[in-house]
């Protein structure tokens, strides 16, 4: 299917995907622009996975205070190299991921760094809420996991929604700017200073 040079630019204003993965995409989505975002995000996903074993050695770290100096967070993302790390977007990324340490409040950055002790714990509890309430035994472990993920959600940054787009984690926000730069972006770790906490 011919595509026509104004799509193809539109979708790379859009994604900024690359000419030929823009118009490739728009082809193997019969022209459809809303197909082909989405088959860029798959495809960009999968690319993004590959290059997480890559190092990301350089970056920056982020400072934001709250108004009054009340509240502060320091946040350090790395990219591959300095150029990326250099840009605005990347800058952006990182402001961003500050505020909602600020709003949120997270005590972790990922589901790995939850000790297990406190995973098993949380989840027996869990459990039992839900056998007290009369729930079916079969259910039990499904209704514990559930809970769990819920509360990854509130105290985990990565699994957390991203407070200005709450249909996607900050886990994808992450990997979106991975996908755009085609670099490994981690958040390597946070601060959040409170006064009086």
């Amino acid at each position: 299917m011919a595509v026509s040079t104004d799509a193809i630019k539109a979708l790379r204003e859009e994604t900024g995907a690359g000419i030929m993965e823009a118009k490739r995409a728009l082809q193997d989505a019969d022209g459809d622009a809303a197909k082909a975002k989405k088959l860029l995000e798959q495809r960009g996903a999968a690319h993004a996975e590959k290059r997480s074993g890559r190092e990301a050695g350089q970056g920056i770290v982020e400072p934001y205070v709250h108004l009054g100096g009340q509240l502060g967070v320091l946040v350090e993302l790395t990219s591959e190299t300095d150029f990326v790390s250099r840009t605005d977007e990347f800058r952006e990324v990182a402001h961003e991921i500050a505020l909602q340490i600020a709003a949120s409040n997270p005590r972790y950055l990922s589901l790995d760094e939850i000790p297990e002790s406190e995973a098993a714990e949380l989840k027996q509890s869990f459990r039992e809420e839900a056998a007290k309430t009369g729930k079916r035994e079969d259910l039990l472990d499904r209704i514990a996991e559930g809970k769990f993920k819920d509360y990854a959600k509130q105290h985990v940054l990565l699994e957390q929604p991203y407070i200005r787009d709450d249909s996607k984690t900050i886990k994808q926000l992450v990997q979106e700017l991975s996908v755009r730069t085609r670099e490994n972006i981690v958040i390597r770790r946070f601060a959040r200073f409170q006064i009086g906490s």
